[in-house]
């Protein structure tokens, strides 16, 4: 479902490096999850340094209202960061209507590769183990977001930034594109919209757009983020409600 897509997420003519560091040491992150005019959820984001150079982010997606009477979603998400954001460690729960389902990924970066385990919690049964070449330093999808948030891209600029789910490894295109004030439930913010270039077969295979909107400011809060699917599917749009 669309929904577990939304645990997930985001990045980015050279590779991309930090420009700037706007991220704090804690930070809680709320948003409100809209589709089709419905609300269909919410989900939360929790940042916390570890130390060092290290971090840690914890995302939590529960559907809501009429979507969770037809498929209920409680994913849980934890990655583990080092410097430079680079991904070392992603689990992810995941009970999404009768599935429940744990995936595991490790990264290897002395041998060059990230490996990828997906049980069936249910059956206790492996659905999937893989290996995937990574480079020396890649970025599991949330901690994309973040990394883009340390970068100062303008209007009319792109970077390009490695990126992995565990199965496939990519180097995904970010390009700022234009400034907008949002309304959200958390307030009006000044900011720029952001495309990130990771469906249509770049790290997966549906055909679909990924937006992002950061503040315009040396904070740079990701206050919405939008998924524009097939009308088929729609769009899912995520809100930031509380930033604590």
């Amino acid at each position: 479902m669309a929904l577990r897509r939304l645990s997930l997420w985001l990045v980015s003519i050279p590779l991309a490096f930090p420009q700037s560091n706007p991220l704090p040491s804690h930070e809680s992150l709320t948003y409100s999850i809209e589709w089709r005019l419905i609300t269909a959820g919410k989900a939360t984001v929790e940042w916390n340094t570890t130390g060092g150079d290290g971090a840690q982010i914890r995302i939590k997606v529960e559907s809501a209202g009429l979507v969770s009477k037809l498929f209920k979603v409680e994913d849980s998400y934890l990655a583990n960061l080092g410097s430079g954001l680079c991904a070392q460690s992603v689990q992810l729960t995941a009970q999404e209507g009768n599935r429940n389902r744990e995936t595991k990924i490790t990264f290897d970066y002395g041998n060059h590769r990230a490996d990828y385990l997906e049980r069936d919690r249910v059956k206790n049964t492996v659905l999937l183990a893989k290996e995937t070449d990574i480079p020396p330093c890649t970025h599991e999808v949330a901690g994309g977001l973040y990394f883009l948030r340390t970068l100062n891209l303008e209007p009319g600029q792109s970077a390009l930034v490695p990126l992995t789910d565990g199965k496939k490894s990519a180097v995904a295109k970010v390009e700022a594109q234009q400034r907008e004030e949002i309304k959200t439930p958390a307030g009006a913010f000044k900011t720029i919209r952001y495309e990130a270039y990771v469906f249509n077969s770049v790290l997966y295979r549906r055909p679909a757009h990924l937006y992002v909107w950061l503040t315009d400011d040396a904070r740079r809060l990701p206050v919405q983020i939008r998924v524009r699917m097939q009308v088929t599917i729609g769009t899912i749009t995520l809100q930031l409600e509380k930033h604590e």
